[in-house]
């Protein structure tokens, strides 16, 4: 018998025992969960209720609604818990998730970019332009996000770019960081060894670029961190 969802946010306790169930492997990936009665049953509540939390799950990835067949589990892991945990992260952490991959984004890229690639990212860096406060920053660091994204994508790696898409809200946070604050902007000098050492095939040089691009943002932040003796 599940746990009656609480009489405050239906919708959201409703998913919520749902997905409990999902984690505990009583309903396993591919299995068909109980149809929108039975579960408006288990659950206490209204199927309109049922209705909402089954389209939460649907929408977060765990579950999929197939026409005519029913609704079924399709995956066990929950991003929306990751995401809620990685909020508590600070910048320094995430500066330091975002340069262990884009590193190895860049070293791939190198290895393995075309000159198609090459050119687009040329052009992207050129678009890129400089930070501009105009509309409070959104469009240079759309622009900006999507120059490193480009390099990601070049890596040739699909799950190093979907991971990097997955944290994409993280790695505009990092942006807007270094935008009238005490951080450091990364300039165009920076971005374009980058593009350069791509450019040259050598996995080594292009890592190491990266790395060079993000120290002075994770040194200042490491400052900041020290305790004041």
């Amino acid at each position: 018998m599940l746990l009656q969802a609480p009489r405050t946010s239906l919708a959201d306790s409703a998913a919520n025992s749902i997905r409990a169930e999902i984690a505990a492997g009583r309903w396993a990936v591919g299995s068909r969960i109980p149809i929108e009665p039975q579960l408006a049953q288990l659950l206490g509540v209204s199927r309109g209720t049922v209705r909402e939390a089954v389209k939460t799950l649907v929408s977060r990835g765990l579950l999929e609604v197939r026409q005519g067949s029913g609704t079924y589990v399709r995956s066990g892991f929950d991003p929306s818990v990751s995401l809620q945990k990685m909020r508590r992260a600070s910048l320094r952490d995430q500066f330091e998730v975002r340069r262990a991959l884009e590193v190895e984004a860049a070293r791939l890229a190198a290895l393995r970019h075309t000159a198609k690639e090459l050119r687009n990212l040329k052009a992207l860096l050129d678009k890129r332009g400089l930070p501009d406060a105009s509309d409070g920053g959104a469009g240079f660091i759309e622009r900006d996000l999507a120059f490193h994204l480009a390099i990601v994508d070049m890596s040739g790696n699909l799950a190093l770019a979907e991971t990097c898409r997955f944290i994409a809200g993280y790695i505009k946070e990092t942006i807007a960081s270094t935008m009238g604050t005490s951080l450091p902007e990364p300039d165009t000098a920076a971005h374009t060894a980058i593009v350069e050492a791509i450019a040259s095939r050598d996995p080594g040089r292009a890592a190491e670029a990266v790395r060079a691009f993000m120290a002075p943002m994770i040194d200042a932040l490491a400052r900041d961190a020290e305790p004041v003796r």
